[in-house]
This record gives C-alpha cells, structure tokens and sequence, in this order.
C-alpha cells in the first residue's frame, strides 16, 4: 500500500493504541504532528520537554496504557534525559521518539545536532534507529513491543528528512510476547520451601503492580500462608492497605511494623522487585534484614536477580503468573506451622507501629545537632511536617491517585499513605528526580480523568517544575490538585549539612518572597495558602470538590516549619576532615582571554 513515512508512522501509531503524545512542538516532527487530530492522537504542548517526560510517565503508571515522548531534534530531545532514565527506574514502557538531524548533514555540526542514539544509550531498556524510511513501521513496531517486554522506556530515533518520502508498505501487526510463569523446577522449589516456612514473609514490588492481576495473586498466597506482606521503597500500592497482612513499606521512613517482622522471617518471597537498595536500607537504626533467610526472588529481567542480596531461588517471570504457580503447587499443611502465633504477632506489631506513628509529631535531632529544636523555637505556631501529614491524610480520597516528588517532606511522608489498588502512588523512583509531583500528577489526570489526583513537593523541588503552572491552565487540559510543602529550604541537604557540615548552609535557602500560590493565581489557576491543620484540610476538602465538580486547579501552600528528617543516605556520608586546609587569600585572579 503507497503512503508517506510519517502517514505510516502515525498508523502504526494507531494499530497500538497509542493516543497521547507529550512534548514541545519542532520542526523536525511537525509532519506526524500535524496529521494527529485526524488519527485522535493528542498533543499535550507543555513548558518543558523534562516535565512533557513525567508527564507521560505519569499517564502510563496510572492506566497501564503506553504514550508517547516526543519534541524537536537536539536541545528538545536533550531535555528529555532525566524524565527517561527516571521511567526506566520506574519500570514504565514509554515511546520516545527522537527526530534527528538531517542524513544530508549529520557529522557537520549543524543547527540542533547531537548523537542522540549514544545520548540515551544508558537511558532506555531498548533503542533502535530507522535506516531507510521504508523500514519506519517495522522498526516503531518493534520498539513498542520491546518496550512493553522490557517494562521501560524504548527510543525510536529517524532522521528528520525521512519524513514525507512516498513508500509502499504493509503496517505490521503488533508483536506480543506472554508473560513467563517463571521455570517450572525454580517455582516447584519455591513452593517446597514455602511450604516448609514457619514465618514466611512476602515482600512486593513494582512488579506486582505491573502485572495482571499481580496484587491479587499476592493477596492469594499471602492468606494462604498467612504471611506479612512488606512493599518496598515508594510501592505503597503494591499490595491492598486495608488488608490485615499489610505490614506496610520498607525502607526509608517506612514502616517499623514491616521492618520488625520481616527480620523475623526464615523465608522471604521477594515478588516482582529487583530488591532496590532503597528497599534495604537500615530504617530507625534497625538493621531487619533477616541475613540467615531463604530468599525467592522474582523479577521479569535476569540480570536484576541476585544482584543486590543472596538468593536462594531466582525465578524469572511475571509477578501474579509466579505467584499463583507456587500457590497450586504448596503443601496441603503449608502455612499451618505456627499459623495463630503468627496473625497475633502481625496484628500487635501493626497496631504498636499505628499507635507510634498517630503520635509521631516532631523529626529528631541527631545526637550533638539540635536544628529541629531550633527550628520549633523559631516558629512554635507553625505545622510540623507530621502534622502536615496527618491533616492531609484525613482529606485524601480513599480512591485518589497521588504523587510524591523527591525531598525531605515527601520522604517523611512515605508512611503514611495506603491504597486499595495499584497504580496509585507514583514516586519519582529511584533516579531520584526533583521536580516530578507536578508533571506526573498532572500525566495521571489525563489518563484517569474521573479519579481524584493530588500531587506533593517539597519547594526546593516544586520550583524546578512550576512553569507548567503555565501550560495546565489552557484549553483541554485537566483540572488537578498540588500540595507544595513551604519551608524556604533545600530540606535534604539542610540535613546533611547539620550532621556532616557543622552546619555551613551552602546553597540550601530558598527566597521567602517568592509566592507559589501567588504564582498559581498569576497563571489564571487557583491558590491557597494554608498555615493550620484544620485549613490545610479544609483547603485541600474544597480543592478535591473543585476539582471533580468546578473544573479548577488548585495549589496549596502548607507552610510549615524548617524540622528535618532522617537523611537519605547515612551510608553515603561522613564527617569531612581538613588536610591541607582552604583559605580565599589562595585564590589567584584570572585574565580575561
């Protein structure tokens, strides 16, 4: 069949679904743009190609469904950088298309030219180039495949001058691979060592909410085995709440329950994880990783097996295909070792932890520092972060999406949200971006636009992102709800800078001028500013209403005070020790050139 390259692309395009697409528009891909209204492809034109990124890793976490990242060749395509390797730590199967420079002038150092292919080699799960524009449609068809395959993003880079050549082609069909149930004598072993456990735990990951039906296998072989099930590190939604098993998040700022009763475990099941470090790390000064365990892990990537702990089984293959293979294949008395003991001991350790954390309302001070101490002196009338917390917890919709950017309120905040379904907690990941709450809240609104979404930064983080307050508000873009955490610093590393810097305050102070609700109205949206719990939850009551109802994007500033919480990375830092010794009179003046 004749047609252009860029009417091939687009109905490939179709032949997959693909109808949202996320960039700034260019040149270089304006042929494929200018035909998508006609194929009902959406372009969502953003402030920046970094947050056009998150925006479509947002849209893809919360519907399962793939999108599309695309903008001009060279420095639009560069911007996309952080917003790719953030999804590929997310597991999410994007599209980035990267028009090239011209073919005629590749190698001359033209306008807009980069090697984008070695630009993102590092970045994506998979990347091919179109080499001759009768291949355009088998190569994109093959991309999107590896993509969803791969569970990450997939870069298809074509030379801009590809476009508009006459070719005679057939569009493939989409290729499908079926999710493995992992190796039949690996999951035959884990169920007989499952069934032999007298405190089994199973420990969730982002596989598990990726897969079909993952979190109700879980749930399955869980209460069969009447197991505590722990989720890892910003994966709240990897198993139900409100599930008496929940034994809640590990990791940083996580859950004592989970923490306490996994280091009880003889055997761990470690389904659809890659067991992050993260996931790991220390939390409270409990080291609970149980060392002397039999560990299971599944994961859908070999190379992600055994590489961050010991494993006694590896099984590769999909988390609920797993899951319910070891589940057919238990003992008939699996589980019944200890059973009553076990659900008592899960339930007190719930119930001490949920007791803790209700009374939690100050961050601690490290022995020999004392900001937090300082900080509640100096603003005795303001919310702490805990409260903050609290106040918004009593607001939130139980079947609302939300997103968490990186920083230090947002990690204090990691216990204390819980969902009854996946695809609901979109965490940054562990690339660790600023600047993702806004984008990746705003990308689920557009997927799911009759859920409730609320998205959460830090201001340090919020300002890296708050030029989309310039673009949410035009035409067809949907009404969303964002809690900026107002502080007027850089909370991690004011931190690190209390335990390791004496203090000495480099680049942490943010502009106490600056008004990000004055911002927001300024754009033609809505801002508040919320100084009590109760109006932080009144406010944040009335923005869900306007929301749902109004069509209205609001921004609330929660002004709180300057405490901190736990650093990041305790096993990352140490206290610096002067050698030579640093003086400004070394400074030696230059020349101009």
């Amino acid at each position: 069949m004749k047609m252009t390259t860029e009417e091939a692309f687009v109905k490939c395009l179709q032949r997959h679904g693909i109808e949202h697409a996320f960039g700034i528009i260019g040149s270089a891909m304006m042929p494929i743009s200018d035909i998508f209204p006609d194929a009902g492809i959406k372009f969502w034109d953003c402030a920046h190609e970094g947050s056009a990124g998150m925006m479509s890793d947002g849209f893809t976490r919360a519907t399962g469904k793939m999108s599309m990242m695309i903008a001009q060749n060279g420095p639009g395509i560069t911007n996309f950088v952080t917003a790719v390797k953030t999804a590929y730590w997310n597991h999410t199967p994007l599209l980035l298309v990267t028009p090239q420079a011209a073919n005629k002038t590749i190698g001359q150092g033209g306008f807009q030219e980069v090697e984008q292919m070695k630009l993102f080699e590092d970045m994506v799960a998979y990347q091919e180039e179109v080499r001759d524009p009768t291949r355009v449609a088998e190569v994109l068809t093959r991309v999107i495949s590896q993509a969803k395959r791969l569970s990450g993003p997939a870069q298809l880079n074509i030379p801009r001058d590809f476009w508009t050549q006459v070719i005679d082609i057939e569009i493939p069909d989409p290729i499908e691979f079926e999710a493995s149930p992992g190796g039949q004598n690996s999951v035959a072993e884990a169920a007989k060592i499952l069934s032999e456990a007298k405190n089994p735990v199973i420990l969730n990951g982002a596989g598990v909410v990726l897969s079909q039906g993952g979190l109700a296998a879980s749930q399955a072989l869980a209460e069969r085995l009447t197991a505590p099930v722990c989720v890892g590190y910003q994966h709240n939604d990897a198993f139900p709440g409100n599930h008496p098993l929940f034994a809640g998040p590990l990791g940083y700022n996580g859950s004592k329950a989970g923490m306490q009763l996994i280091s009880e475990a003889d055997v761990v099941l470690c389904l659809g994880t890659r067991l992050n470090p993260f996931s790991t790390l220390p939390g409270y000064g409990i080291e609970y990783w149980p060392t002397d365990a039999k560990i299971i892990q599944v994961d859908i990537n070999p190379d992600r097996i055994g590489l961050t702990k010991k494993v006694t089984v590896g099984i590769v293959g999909d988390a609920a295909k797993v899951a319910n293979g070891i589940l057919g294949q238990l003992a008939d008395d699996a589980g019944d070792a200890g059973r009553a003991d076990r659900k008592a001991n899960i339930a007190q350790k719930k119930s001490a932890w949920a007791q803790e954390l209700t009374s939690m309302n100050e961050e601690q001070d490290d022995p020999g520092t004392n900001w937090n101490e300082r900080a509640r002196a100096a603003k005795p009338d303001w919310m702490s972060p805990r409260m903050a917390w609290r106040a918004i917890q009593s607001a939130l919709p139980v079947e609302a999406i939300i997103s968490s950017d990186i920083g230090n309120n947002c990690a204090i905040g990691n216990a204390y949200p819980s969902f009854e379904e996946g695809r609901k907690y979109l965490a940054p990941g562990l690339f660790g971006p600023c600047g993702y709450g806004l984008p990746a809240i705003v990308g689920a609104k557009i997927g799911q636009p009759d859920v409730p979404v609320v998205g959460f930064a830090g201001d340090g983080a919020f300002g890296i992102a708050v030029n989309e307050l310039t673009a949410i508000g035009r035409g067809d873009w949907p009404a969303i709800t964002q809690i900026v955490f107002r502080n007027y610093q850089w909370g991690a590393e004011k931190r690190n800078s209390t335990l390791w810097f004496d203090d000495n305050f480099v680049g942490t102070e943010l502009d106490e001028d600056v008004s990000y609700s004055g911002i927001a109205n300024a754009c033609g949206l809505k801002g508040v500013v919320a100084r009590t719990q109760e109006e932080l939850t009144a406010a944040l009551n009335q923005a869900i209403k306007d929301q749902m109802e109004n069509g209205i994007t609001t921004l609330i500033e929660a002004m709180i005070n300057q405490e901190l919480g736990d650093p990041f990375r305790r096993d990352a830092m140490k206290k610096p020790v002067s050698v030579a010794g640093i003086s400004k009179d070394d400074m030696v003046p230059q020349t101009a050139a």
